[in-house]
């Protein structure tokens, strides 16, 4: 958990209050975004921005979510503190900042070099500690597998099978699923050696997930 969380956010407590008034329900999700300083984790042009519920653009032609997106994946995989937690997709780093509010243990995959080597300085800076890997998200994380529940923050047209076996049984994964026209929010649980199930939860729309690094 980071040391700004002991400092007062107001527009930070205004876009939780407003998540809340649009659904969102999980009061640890709603208390880590309440904390987060999001203006920190985008461009200096963008600050006026950071609290309005919207996607903004950040370096290599990526967004970082809209913040009721990022509540809604984050609420969906019902995190209980210390659980180990594999994000797929850094980008701005604001999504491991409010697993880490949530006192997960996090690891994020980034393929884009400079924006792995930003979100590293701004979460150092931020007291945030996940730990973060510049690698091709497909691959996941074998060595450190395996995982409580993973989140994909971009979005595969097939839900990824190296990231399914990474998974430990009774574990699951939220990831927005489908081609470029939209996605269906999913939520991919392993009950079993070889058995998943899965249900999905509303329409979206994020970037598509790319193999290999940049």
């Amino acid at each position: 958990m980071a040391d700004s969380s002991q400092h007062k956010n107001v527009k930070a407590e205004e876009l939780a209050k407003d998540l809340k008034r649009k659904g969102i329900r999980d009061e640890r999700v709603l208390a880590a975004i309440a904390k987060i300083p999001r203006e920190q984790f985008v461009d200096k042009s963008m600050a006026e921005y950071a609290y309005l519920d919207r996607p903004l653009p950040i370096e290599e032609g990526q967004t970082i979510s809209q913040p009721y997106t990022v509540a809604f994946q984050t609420e969906l995989l019902q995190l209980k503190p210390g659980e180990k937690v594999l994000e797929i997709g850094t980008g701005s780093g604001y999504q491991a900042a409010v697993l880490c509010e949530m006192e997960a243990e996090v690891y994020s995959i980034e393929r884009y070099q400079e924006l792995y080597l930003l979100a590293k300085e701004r979460l150092r800076r931020l007291g945030y500690t996940p730990q973060l890997f510049f690698g091709d998200g497909y691959e996941g994380l074998p060595g450190l597998a395996p995982f409580d529940k993973i989140l994909i923050t971009a979005a595969p047209e097939e839900i990824p099978e190296k990231l399914k076996e990474q998974l430990r049984i009774g574990g699951w994964m939220v990831l927005p699923l489908g081609g470029r026209q939209g996605q269906k929010m999913t939520v991919v649980k392993r009950t079993g050696e070889d058995r998943y199930s899965r249900t999905t939860h509303g329409d979206f729309i994020f970037v598509p997930m790319q193999e290999g690094t940049q």
